[in-house]
């Protein structure tokens, strides 16, 4: 028994086979059908998915007669079957229904046989495929079938599918279906498809009607692709297939290429031509109604970036130095003291370029010219370094000439490498200039050129006036043609050059890019870059001078040549001597020579060589060549590293470690680098996990030693196993930040994604670098780090791997979470303790001295020898120093021992093992944190005083914090006040103070001395600062400058403040001490020496800096950020339209054209301070608080209300402006913290951040969250958060869940914002292009 439903359809064939044997109108049969079909016993929806597939059914092929096509016509006008799934139905060959799967011929693949209902079908579509906007509401729309083998994704409209059917069907039909090559576009899948042979050799008995039939019908055909390019929607709805299956589009394109280029009836169609056919299916076509998609212009962009902006006058032409700020603030950061950095800053700062490329619009010529200026600006603020135990000059030159030059290298290489590559989806930068591989060279040459009209960022640093000249002089020689070969040039006079060979900046950039092969010598013959010729060599020319050249011949490493390579790096074209005004010493060796060898020569000695030979290795290798050896600096240091991670030979069968035997070459290498400007180097060359880990090694093998001499020089020097243990520990601890208390970030804002620089962390980042770098994004400064880490020890690491090392690690930490408890008597530690304060105070102190007792007693002569008895490796020695620090803290506060005492017993332990003071640093760190120990009076009899410097400290300070407001809490000194210090504290500064300004360990405990000083209550700072002052006066200033930013560490008012000044300095938006200009320069300033030698206050952002590091609270102060961002967005709107003299204001063209003019000011301020605000962040918190920022801020500000608005305009100006501030402020920090691409590991956490944000915006859309901003604001907020990401970032609009793009995309829709919402769904990809057909459908005008 059939069914009901069946019956329906049997009842409607019923009709339709009556209708057509009476020959009825058209219009009765549809208007009997839908009557019947709406009746109460039939009751089907209209328009009906089950009618259309029984009329096509029919139709096809028994019953295909003219009368039924015009039936069919009429159900199509009258809506009765949905035409999308008519034509679907009626093209393809495969058919999915709702209840079977069969495989029926329908009019394409059949035109052949079957030409007058292929030519219907076209007239159908004619009549009815551009009006599908009815079909969107539809009852049964949903339920549309699906094209079996034709998409792979819900039906987007019939262009997709016809367009490319009809398109295969016009070049079978006239024999070019085979000559493409590129069948990936093929809807249908293979020629033999469009083939129907099989019916009866219909193709041998065709009238000449019927061929007549088919060439018009293949006229009619192009026609009609013609047409589906020429609609407003069809061609929109094909945009999309452009832009997401772009493989698929080369295979269309090139179909129409190839239509156009051999039709014969392509060039009998009286509507198209073949040129306006090809012109038409071009990219340029395609792209000029892309720009009707392109977001940005539903905004004011125009207004910024257009002709008006142009017109803005000075304001305009600063903001696009101001435009790199972000740049100039991570740079700086890089260079910062106590900043030793486990990422490569090559990373950081490529990946902050690339941000404010995409962000600022920008070409690569500006974008190459921004870095330029930024990195010279680095150079210059510290030409004239203050004096003090930080980084100076070195560590800026590596960041200008070495890591520029890397972070230029590799923008250039992945550039130029997907512009070759094809990429998954089509660009969505549509402001990015389309062109072919090397224009970004070209605009690297472009930007170096222009690079010498900002004289005044040129002048090089005295300590390298004579590199500048003799580089400028090399371009001279190869210019006038003198052939230098590889000749040296010995001493030659001024008066024999007879020119002026100054040299500049630009030319030391000029030959690291050379260096680098990023520039060839043609560079020599750019206008300006030679000031002369040189007619004829210099007089005299020696035969032949020590050098690396000599080296490379053979010659013997003679004190005279080590003295010479020390002072050279390797492959060096100019040297660093002095009398540099006087004379020009040339090493010139062939520019494209390789400049490994000469390393690798050394390196062989090294591993070869006898110990004396090895340790004169290891003094060239850190000297210049890591040092000035801009161009090999990083192989330099990997080859450092390969030394101190020693192999054990295959042969060697000694009890004891084979690094025993390796001491002097050791010992040597790791001194050499100790220095804060080498670190610095490894640190920005991201070498510090490496570094760290081949230290590990060496500290676990020393340390377990007993005191023993190791090594005796020929000259007498011995090294002792103590000593080299603690060279190597000192430096390790440097590595991981030892000096930054862990405590200091209980107050902070932590997340599990970001965490402190321990030893962990850094052995982790080790052992990733030894994963190949599989991922494409991945460039060379990936791929150099994985070769150091391989070379060095090709297997992972970890902290077990070293057990002394994790006992002491474990105890360190201890020792800060709680308060130390003495060990059980009788065990080792207590018995290494008691001998340890037996000997410390044997020369002060009388009768048995234990852990537990020590008794003071007048002093006597002092035994050098005390320690000697001591045959304790160095980790026992250390697992026993906090426990007699302990023990000497107590007994000077019982009045056991005196401060004096205590100072000097603390001091002989770190003699004997200079690495204990790493623990009692820790120890008398914690300590301190606890608040339990009584305040001293630094008195000048019992303890030091600082009362004859702290006032002049006092005024300092003032002077360096006078821009931001803050006020110095006075300190009384003198009289019957006395400055004090916790005990613990006193202590650190008093054994500090027995040090020499000049020995490296005190390198690690003056860090962390200042970080613990810092954080103690006012005015400890000012006077740890005072009492260093007296000992070494030259770092008077760099004491002060350091002492003040305790003031804003006590005061969290102050920090707000200290971000206000940033704000106001950055802007210009009122007069203050510094400059009402506003800018970068404002920020940062010229340079701590500049400012403190004139008196004037220190820049706010070089303060920020300097404290970022200790600020607690991370989460207030970005909560803050954003408070003051806004405030200042305000004053910005005050300021759109300034009053003007009426003289320029009489007529209304003027007035728009300065409201024009302000507004575009206005905006490029804005994004200034969206820029300075997202930096800020950044620096502050790091990933974490980017991360708290999309979870918890942004969501708070948008639904807090802030108070009175300014008057008349909170649903205006000021409202749009806060808007636009918000959405650059938000992407900018997500793009800082995850990069606009995947090629960064941070970006792993995008995807669940980024779409909590977005599901929060489809809340608000779908009025499910209440705002509390203004909507002005709110609706500017969304509308460029979203055009920035779909212009800057599409990667971020792929890993948002389908369904949020879908609930934004009905939300813009309703605020009339279609063009965005259907740009937003098109970027998705295939997931979402049903909907983006939808839009454009709904959309049609």
């Amino acid at each position: 028994m059939a069914s009901p439903q069946r019956s329906v359809w049997d009842s409607v064939i019923d009709l339709t086979k009556e209708a057509q044997e009476k020959g009825s109108d058209p219009l009765l049969w549809a208007i009997q059908l839908s009557s019947y079909l709406n009746s109460a016993g039939v009751s089907v929806s209209l328009p009906s998915v089950e009618l259309a597939d029984v009329l096509v059914s029919y139709i096809c092929w028994d019953n295909n007669v003219p009368i039924l096509w015009k039936f069919l016509d009429q159900a199509l006008a009258l809506n009765i079957v949905p035409p999308m799934l008519v034509f679907a139905l009626l093209s393809s060959r495969l058919v999915f229904m709702s209840t079977s799967c069969s495989f029926i011929y329908r009019v394409i693949p059949s035109r052949r046989f079957q030409p007058a209902a292929y030519r219907l079908f076209m007239e159908l579509l004619k009549r009815h495929v551009f009006a599908l906007k009815s079909q969107l509401h539809a009852t049964n729309y949903q339920r549309k079938c699906r094209i079996g083998k034709a998409l792979p994704s819900e039906l987007l409209g019939v262009s997709e599918v016809i367009t490319p059917e009809l398109l295969d069907a016009s070049l079978d039909d006239e024999g070019l279906l085979e000559v493409t090559s590129e069948k990936q576009f093929r809807w249908v899948k293979s020629p033999h498809d469009m083939e129907t042979d099989n019916h009866d050799n219909h193709y041998e008995n065709q009238t000449e009607q019927q061929e007549r039939m088919q060439k018009f019908n293949t006229v009619m055909a192009i026609e009609l692709v013609v047409k589906f390019l020429e609609n407003e929607v069809t061609s929109r709805i094909l945009y999309l297939a452009r832009k997401n299956m772009s493989t698929h589009w080369e295979g269309f394109t090139q179909c129409i290429q190839l239509l156009g280029e051999n039709s014969s009836a392509l060039r009998n169609s009286e509507v198209i031509t073949p040129e306006a056919l090809l012109k038409l299916a071009s990219n340029t076509c395609i792209v000029s109604r892309q720009s009707r998609l392109k977001s940005t212009q539903n905004f004011h962009e125009t207004v910024a970036f257009g002709d008006l902006a142009s017109s803005a006058g000075p304001c305009f032409k600063a903001s696009l130095s101001a435009l790199w700020l972000p740049l100039d603030l991570v740079l700086e950061e890089a260079v910062q003291e106590t900043e030793i950095n486990a990422r490569s800053a090559v990373e950081t700062i490529s990946g902050f370029v690339k941000v404010l490329r995409v962000t600022n619009c920008t070409t690569w010529h500006d974008t190459f010219l921004g870095l330029w200026i930024a990195a010279l600006r680095i150079v210059q603020r510290e030409r004239d370094p203050v004096d003090g135990p930080r980084p100076r000059l070195d560590s800026r030159l590596c960041l200008l000439l070495s890591i520029t030059i890397l972070v230029v290298a590799e923008l250039i290489e992945e550039e130029e490498s997907t512009l070759l590559n094809k990429t998954e989806y089509g660009s969505t930068n549509h402001w990015k200039e389309k062109r072919g591989p090397g224009q970004c060279h070209n605009d690297l040459v472009s930007s170096l050129q222009m690079l010498g009209d900002f004289k005044g960022l040129l002048i090089p640093p005295e300590s390298i006036v004579s590199a500048a000249n003799q580089a400028a002089a090399k371009a001279m020689f190869f210019v006038s043609g003198i052939d230098v070969g590889n000749a040296c040039f010995e001493w030659i006079s001024m008066k024999d050059m007879l020119t002026n060979c100054s040299g500049n900046m630009r030319h030391l950039i000029v030959e690291a890019c050379m260096a680098r092969n990023l520039l060839d010598t043609s560079a020599y013959f750019w206008p300006g870059y030679v000031n002369e010729n040189i007619n004829k060599k210099p007089h005299t020319l020696p035969n032949e001078v020590p050098g690396w050249s000599s080296l490379m011949q053979g010659a013997p490493l003679t004190p005279q040549m080590i003295n010479v390579l020390v002072s050279s790096p390797a492959s060096s074209r100019f040297t660093n001597f002095a009398n540099c005004d006087l004379v020009f010493i040339f090493y010139i060796i062939f520019f494209h020579e390789a400049s490994l060898a000469e390393l690798e020569k050394i390196f062989k000695t090294a591993v070869d060589g006898s110990n004396e030979e090895k340790m004169s290795v290891a003094m060239i290798l850190c000297g210049a060549s890591l040092i000035w050896g801009w161009n090999i600096q990083e192989y330099a240091a990997g080859f450092i590293i390969r030394l101190l991670s020693h192999p054990a030979p295959a042969d060697y069968s000694g009890t004891d470690s084979h690094l025993r035997d390796c001491a002097p070459l050791l010992n040597v290498l790791i001194l050499g680098i100790s220095s804060f400007d080498c670190l610095q180097i490894f640190s920005q060359h991201g070498l510090v996990p490496q570094l760290a880990c081949s230290l590990m090694p060496i500290c676990e093998v020393f340390g377990s030693f007993v005191p023993k001499v190791l090594w005796t020089s020929a000259t007498g020097e011995r090294i002792y196993s103590h000593v080299m243990f603690s060279n190597a520990f000192t430096l390790l601890l440097r590595l991981w930040g030892f000096n930054h208390n862990p405590l200091e970030n209980l107050g902070g804002h932590l997340t599990p994604f970001e965490f402190p620089q321990t030893l962990e962390y850094l052995i982790c980042i080790r052992n990733s670098h030894l994963v190949s770098p599989v991922n494409v994004h991945h460039g060379p400064s990936k791929r150099r780090l994985t070769e150091v880490a391989s070379s060095s020890n090709a297997h992972p690491i970890f902290v077990e791997s070293f057990p002394k090392l994790k006992i002491w690690y474990q105890q360190h930490f201890a020792c800060i979470a709680s308060t130390l408890f003495g060990p059980v008597q009788g065990t080792p530690v207590h018995h290494i303790g008691d001998e340890l304060l037996k000997i410390m105070f044997r020369n002060t102190c009388e009768g048995s001295q234990s852990l537990h007792s020590v008794n003071s007693k007048s002093s006597g002569p002092k035994n050098e020898d005390n320690f000697q008895g001591l045959k304790f490796p160095a980790w026992d020695i250390l697992e026993a120093v906090p426990f007699v620090t302990d023990a000497s803290l107590k007994a000077c506060t019982n009045g056991e021992l005196s401060p004096r005492e205590l100072a000097t017993g603390l001091k002989n332990l770190s003699d004997f093992l200079p690495a204990s003071l790493a623990s009692i640093a820790s120890y008398l760190s914690a300590e301190v944190t606890r608040g339990i120990w009584k305040q001293v009076s630094m008195n000048g009899t019992d303890w030091p005083s600082p009362d004859a410097n702290l006032s002049n400290v006092e005024q300092q300070i003032k002077k360096i914090v006078a821009a931001t407001g803050v006020d110095v809490p006075r300190i009384a000194s003198g009289g019957s006040s006395t400055a004090t210090l916790p005990l613990p504290l006193a202590a650190f500064v008093s054994l500090t103070l027995t040090y020499k300004t000049g020995e490296h360990f005190l390198n690690l405990a003056g860090p962390a001395l200042l970080s613990l000083s810092a954080s103690c209550p006012w005015p400890c700072m000012a006077i740890v600062a005072s009492l260093w002052t007296q000992k070494a006066k030259r770092w008077s200033d760099y004491l002060a400058f350091c002492a003040s930013r305790a003031v804003f560490l006590q005061n969290r008012n102050a920090v707000f403040k200290l971000i206000q000044s940033c704000f106001t300095a950055s802007l210009g938006l009122n007069a203050s001490p510094i400059s009402s200009n506003g800018g970068v320069g404002v920020l940062l300033g010229h340079g701590l020496k500049y400012l403190l030698c004139s008196g004037s206050p220190c820049a706010p952002g070089t303060l920020f800096l300097h404290v970022k590091q200790d600020i607690k609270e991370t989460l207030l102060i970005a909560e803050e950020i954003v408070s003051l961002m806004m405030h200042s967005v305000r004053k910005i709107a005050c300021g759109v339209l300034p009053r003007e003299s009426s003289e320029k204001l009489k007529t209304t063209k003027n007035i728009i054209r300065s409201r024009h003019i302000s507004l575009a000011a206005a905006l490029i301020r804005v994004k200034l301070a969206a820029s300075l605000g997202a930096s800020l962040v950044w620096l502050c918190g790091g990933l974490g608080l980017v991360h708290s920022l999309f979870k918890e801020i942004l969501a708070s500000w948008l639904t807090s209300a802030h108070g009175s608005e300014m008057e008349g305009r909170s649903e205006g100006m000021d409202g749009m402006l806060k808007g636009y501030a918000l959405a650059h402020f938000s992407f900018l920090c997500g793009a800082f913290a995850w990069g606009c691409d995947s090629s960064r590991t941070e970006s792993k956490w995008r995807q669940k951040f980024l779409g909590s944000h977005m599901q929060f915006i489809a809340r608000a859309l779908d009025g499910k969250i209440s705002l509390g901003c203004g909507w002005v604001t709110w609706r500017t907020y969304v509308l460029r958060y979203l055009s920035l990401i779909m212009d800057s970032a599409p990667t971020w609009v792929l890993e948002t869940d389908v369904d949020v793009l879908k609930r934004v995309s009905r939300g813009l829709r309703q605020w009339n914002e279609g063009e965005l919402a259907l740009a937003l769904l098109g970027i998705r990809g295939p997931t979402t292009m049903g909907a983006a057909a939808e839009l454009i459908i709904e959309n049609e005008l």
